[in-house]
């Protein structure tokens, strides 16, 4: 039995699918409006992950993930810029691809895009306001929250307690009934892309967008809606007030990931410690930043470093290294390691424990092989083999040679840290990174790794 902390009840239950054998997923995907950041990072890599798991579970899981193409911030650099705004969305999309692509993410079964629903997005705010759920001010349109059952379920708190303004990603209008009742419908100014409305040109809510696409693509009760914790509120919790004010049946469970910390602080924009993600994996095995998140249980916080990159990377050769060691050997798992692993990930996705457990295999397969025993050896790689694979972690076993210029580089810089002329190894390492090559230092010399 898989069990999930659910957000919504606030603590590890049993994972309850509408369908027998098929869980129905929707996580929310990026607003395109400029290159991904490790936050981005590290919600799909966990929701990956799960949905990974789960198909390794034997569930049919169908997997939605979006695309935010109409938002303030497209438009807002879009005007910055003098281009388009759909534009800005479409590179950006395609960037947010790549970094996906990098990272080894599985493609979602469903896509869709903001502006292909933007019919369907009027037509569910025109049945909430002949209902008297949503109004019209001189600004836009607005869902009365006073009137939605359990409104703050997600945030655990009541609606008095909640902020003003409902989390809108702008300032909201002063003609509202409540200070938490949030734009479901935004009137353009000029110059600004728009759709025709009954109400007068605009463009949808943020919180709008997503409620329809999930709905129409999943259907009422789907099982599981994912997203950073970020998002929680007001985003998510706008989402259910919507479908709960036009009647309908939302999420079943709801889960989110932790944040990123750089230095101990969470990584944010106003702090202005954000790191492209892109960027990272020209530095670094992209698989490192996989093994990073694995490392870390999906709901804490998660500190990313130098240090701690550099250590995933060596993390890496080793599972590398064995998989080389053992490319020749036949073996079968044995049962009770897979019924370790899945215990642990069925106890709310233990990827931690998961993970110690497959290093727990290399270390006894290297033991065993030490020791001529290659029936042992064998079943050990068979587990890392099966529990890498279940993961979404690549192992490696072909070594790329690296070219004698690459490697005369990696020995210069050797000898460079041996002369304690850090600034020169430093130097060194940067022309490593430009050629494509990531190093890393052991006790046998430097270990060369291909970028990408």
């Amino acid at each position: 039995m898989i069990r999930l902390y659910d957000t919504a009840q606030q603590e590890v239950v049993p994972l309850t699918l509408r369908d027998p054998g098929k869980v129905s997923i929707y996580a929310c995907g990026p607003t395109v409006y400029g290159p991904p950041h490790l936050g981005h990072g590290r919600m799909v890599l966990v929701f990956d992950v799960v949905r990974r798991f789960l198909e390794w579970s034997g569930l049919e899981v169908t997997f939605v993930s979006n695309i935010t193409d109409i938002d303030d911030k497209i438009i807002e650099r879009a005007i910055n810029e003098g281009r388009d705004s759909s534009d800005i969305a479409v590179k950006c999309e395609s960037i947010w691809w790549e970094a996906m692509d990098r990272l080894d993410v599985l493609r979602p079964d469903e896509t869709p895009h903001a502006t292909a629903y933007v019919d369907d997005m009027v037509a569910l705010i025109r049945r909430l306001v002949d209902s008297d759920q949503a109004y019209v001010t001189s600004d836009g349109v607005y869902l009365s929250v006073e009137g939605i059952d359990g409104y703050g379920l997600l945030a655990h708190q009541t609606l008095d307690q909640l902020r003003e303004g409902g989390g809108d990603r702008e300032i909201v209008g002063t003609e509202k009934r409540h200070q938490a009742d949030f734009a479901l419908w935004k009137f353009a100014k000029e110059g600004e892309p728009s759709w025709p409305s009954p109400w007068g040109e605009g463009r949808p809510g943020w919180h709008t967008e997503c409620v329809v696409m999930s709905l129409d693509l999943l259907g009422e009760g789907f099982d599981l809606h994912a997203g950073g914790l970020d998002l929680t509120f007001p985003h998510h919790e706008n989402e259910r007030a919507q479908a709960i004010a036009d009647g309908k049946t939302f999420s079943t469970h709801w889960m989110h990931n932790g944040f990123v910390e750089m230095d101990g602080e969470k990584m944010s924009k106003s702090l202005g410690n954000v790191r492209n993600l892109l960027d990272l994996t020209e530095e670094y095995d992209a698989r490192a930043y996989r093994l990073l998140i694995l490392r870390s249980h999906y709901r804490s916080p998660m500190e990313v470093t130098d240090v701690t990159l550099r250590d995933a990377e060596a993390a890496l050769e080793r599972l590398d290294a064995f998989a080389r060691r053992t490319s020749d050997l036949d073996g079968s798992v044995d049962d009770k390691i897979i019924a370790d692993f899945t215990e642990l990930m069925s106890n709310d996705f233990d990827s931690a424990g998961s993970v110690d457990l497959m290093f727990r295999q290399v270390r006894e397969g290297n033991t065993a092989l030490d020791a001529g025993d290659t029936t042992t050896g064998g079943a050990a790689a068979a587990a890392v083999r099966e529990i890498a694979g279940a993961l979404g972690l690549r192992l490696i076993e072909d070594a790329e040679a690296a070219p004698a210029e690459i490697v005369a580089l990696a020995q210069a810089r050797t000898d460079a840290r041996a002369a304690k002329d850090f600034a020169r190894a430093d130097e060194l390492r940067d022309e490593l990174t430009a050629a494509g090559w990531s190093v890393e230092d052991s006790a046998d010399g430097p270990v060369l790794r291909p970028l990408g």
